[in-house]
């Protein structure tokens, strides 16, 4: 599929985001099939991150590349890197749809009750177990300034780098640490150190 880009690059590398961009906006359906190859995954942990919830994460997934095709030809890439760009799209999306968390305490009442697999019904609770410890954490991630909770959406929850997160903000790297700093403060008022550290996702040093 990708015996053009690699006749282009003798020495086997993979296309860039850019590359990829450019030629997805020119109407290469493979190419945006290689963006969501890349980013997929990664965008469905952001949005589970952001929203607690195994279905919404989806949906958000779903509505974020959509976007993405249609806006192929007016975005211009952070760093040659789709990433950036694909958390801002699916934080924004998050948020006109938030009155579809609630979702998620429905789902307590629609356990299976009878005839499951003791295996598999383990497995559910312990998955709502796990999204439960995952909604305090972002009850307290909300109580954050606006500018604060952003670079924890994008940094903490999301994994982009420093850098990266700076590009999207368009503010310092300093700016974005300092940030960091100044909420992981406010959090450990709020939370256990065991739920804050399921926050984060790479060590910002």
């Amino acid at each position: 599929m990708w015996a053009d880009v690699g006749a282009d690059d003798p020495a086997g590398h993979a296309a860039s985001d850019r590359a990829l961009w450019e030629q997805a906006a020119g109407g290469d359906v493979a190419a945006f099939g290689e963006l969501f190859g890349r980013h997929a995954g990664a965008v469905w942990n952001y949005a589970y991150r952001l929203t607690g919830s195994w279905s919404v994460a989806e949906d958000l997934t779903s509505s974020t590349f959509l976007t993405a095709w249609r806006r192929l030809g007016d975005v211009t890439l952070v760093n040659d890197s789709a990433r950036p760009w694909l958390y801002t799209v699916t934080s924004n999306v998050a948020r006109r749809e938030q009155r579809r968390l609630s979702r998620f305490t429905g789902a307590l009442s629609r356990l299976p009750r009878g005839g499951v697999v003791r295996d598999h019904a383990e497995d559910v609770a312990g998955q709502v177990d796990a999204g439960r410890r995952l909604r305090v954490v972002l009850d307290a991630v909300a109580t954050l300034p606006r500018a604060e909770r952003r670079a924890v959406e994008l940094c903490l929850m999301g994994g982009l780098s420093t850098a990266e997160a700076s590009a999207v903000l368009e503010i310092t790297e300093a700016s974005v640490r300092a940030r960091i700093s100044r909420a992981r403060s406010r959090l450990r008022g709020l939370l256990q150190d065991t739920a804050l550290n399921a926050l984060t996702t790479e060590e910002l040093s």
